[in-house]
């Protein structure tokens, strides 16, 4: 009303050429311009992922945030209270709120009201879980053994599904883009398959709601996930944020020719259409479609995933991550044993809900162009279950050495939440996971191998025991024989009379057959640690 008002009496005066000039006027015009662009902004705005459909972790004081004007008072309520949460938005406009959820999952509504109202609709209590990683945690549930009959079968209204769009950004951003959805056959084929088996298990178990934030990008390093001060408090990083600073130095002028380049491809692909369309109606075969330039800001970049991927959604609270990467730092899995607990602890740091769980995926078997260097990622990983709170789910068993992405993600989903049933939500009696070495004795000519998560005993598959090698003080492996003894496995070879290391599994296609009797696979290791192929690569 008072706007329109003040238009009216723009236009009057506009008339009244003896007290106004034109220039007045206009001066008043651009006032009012100036005062409903400041009405906008200071609209009470969410994050995508506070949004209708959204799962909050149940029973917690969870924060509820966003962005209005500075000093704007803002008020939170979710219909399970009597009474609201208020708060005002700091000089830089940002707003947050904790709000006690209920345990029961709902549905609710919850109202946020500054100078507007917003009301966020079909609110679910339940179990919040971020799944990310590289291309084996992307890979939607349409590639995966049995698609169809999955897909159709995939009815779970109470699985909300949240996927973060693609960005990679050289600052942090403050939002993403993306949208809760209800879990259902049209909505689930392009989500992650890895995560959807992850909390499809966790739901039909727990009975709950269950939110599954996706965020990943295929051929993606650790790095490009991690943020980067935390690289640069590591001089072993150094060589990576070298990169990134070369990165930054270039793209105005890797920008600028990237547009270029893209206007010349734009105008190709226009007249592609029109020669595939000739091609079409003559019944001739279409010519190959021209390919797009590479965009200049490369996701491989340190932080640059982590910025535009991850920043954005701390700090809605989770209960916990599902990570499925490593093929990309394979190259350099000396350096992984640092670098991935060193973004374990980032993200755990930021997100400031102390050591919350993060189970992980160690890669499969597949044919990469250098020897060992999939054992030695493999064994960066093992490594990592050092650090509190973690767990890992092994997959020498479902992999395929001729596919870096497996088909078979059901077993991926069901060996994670294992570890989740287990050690987060403190389910008894579940073996969670396969056989893990924990220690050797040289006995003679051989030696006995100790391990942990042996459940209810050792087994080999299909016969006699697989992959595994001994070696003397020559460190000339040979293939040797392996019986398990009770709890343990002595190996020994006619070849080595003085042994002194044992290896299982090492190398980058082995499918070895040691199990515990629930079906769990060992992990592969070795004994010794002599320097490997990517040792020093950085």
């Amino acid at each position: 009303m008072f706007y329109s008002s003040l238009v009216l009496s723009i236009r009057k005066m506009s008339y009244k050429r003896n007290y106004f000039s034109r220039s007045i006027v206009l001066i008043l015009s651009l006032i009012l311009a100036w005062v409903c662009a400041a009405g906008a902004f200071a609209d009470v705005r969410l994050p995508a992922v506070m949004s209708d459909n959204m799962v909050l972790q149940r029973g917690k004081k969870v924060p509820i945030w966003g962005w209005a004007e500075p000093g704007e008072e803002v008020k939170v309520r979710g219909s399970w209270q009597w009474l609201g949460t208020s708060t005002k938005a700091d000089k830089n406009g940002k707003w947050m709120v904790k709000v006690q959820t209920p345990k029961a999952p709902g549905p609710y509504k919850i109202t946020i009201t500054g100078n507007n109202a917003i009301t966020i609709n079909n609110v679910l209590a339940g179990e919040i879980w971020v799944c990310s990683g590289q291309s084996n945690m992307q890979w939607g549930l349409w590639t995966v053994n049995n698609a169809k009959e999955e897909i159709a079968a995939a009815n779970y209204p109470d699985i909300r599904l949240f996927t973060v769009e693609r960005e990679a950004a050289l600052e942090p951003r403050r939002d993403c883009k993306g949208k809760w959805e209800l879990c259902s056959p049209e909505t689930v084929p392009g989500f992650s398959a890895a995560a959807y088996f992850f909390g499809r298990q966790l739901h039909k178990e727990l009975n709950v709601p269950v939110g599954l934030i996706h965020s990943s990008w295929g051929g993606t390093c650790a790095e490009a996930w991690t943020r980067k001060e935390t690289l640069a408090s590591d001089a072993d990083f150094a060589a990576v944020l070298q990169e990134h600073a070369e990165l930054i130095a270039n793209y105005p002028k890797a920008k600028e020719e990237y547009q270029k380049k893209l206007e010349e491809y734009q105008k190709k692909l226009e007249e592609w259409k029109k020669e595939a369309a000739e091609a079409k109606v003559q019944g001739k075969e279409k010519p190959p479609k021209p390919r797009a330039p590479a965009e200049p800001l490369n996701p491989n970049s340190p932080a640059v995933l982590y910025n535009g991927m991850i920043a954005p959604l701390i700090p809605y609270h989770i209960r916990g991550v599902i990570w499925y990467q490593g093929e990309g730092n394979a190259g350099r899995a000396y350096q992984y044993r640092k670098l991935f607990p060193a973004m374990i602890e980032n993200w755990r740091k930021d997100w400031g809900l102390g050591d919350f769980p993060f189970y992980y995926v160690q890669i499969a078997p597949w044919k990469y162009g250098q020897k060992n260097i999939a054992a030695e990622l493999r064994e960066a990983q093992l490594m990592t279950l050092a650090v509190p709170n973690t767990g890992m789910a092994v997959t020498m068993d479902i992999g395929d050495v001729n596919d870096i992405h497996p088909k078979n993600k059901q077993d991926v989903g069901k060996r994670l939440a294992l570890w989740a049933m287990a050690k987060t939500y403190g389910r008894k009696g579940i073996v969670y996971s396969g056989p893990i070495y924990k220690s050797m004795k040289i006995e003679g000519n051989k030696i006995r191998l100790f391990f942990g998560y042996v459940g209810s005993g050792l087994v080999a598959r299909g016969g006699e025991l697989t992959y595994f090698k001994i070696v003397g003080e020559d460190k000339k492996f040979v293939e040797a024989k392996a019986v398990i003894d009770g709890d343990t496995i002595v190996v020994s070879s006619e070849q080595v009379t003085k042994p002194v290391a044992v290896r299982f599994g090492w190398s980058n296609t082995a499918q070895p057959n040691l199990f515990n009797k629930e079906g769990l696979p060992a992990s592969p290791f070795r004994t010794d640690d002599w320097p490997g192929v990517t040792f020093g690569k950085k």
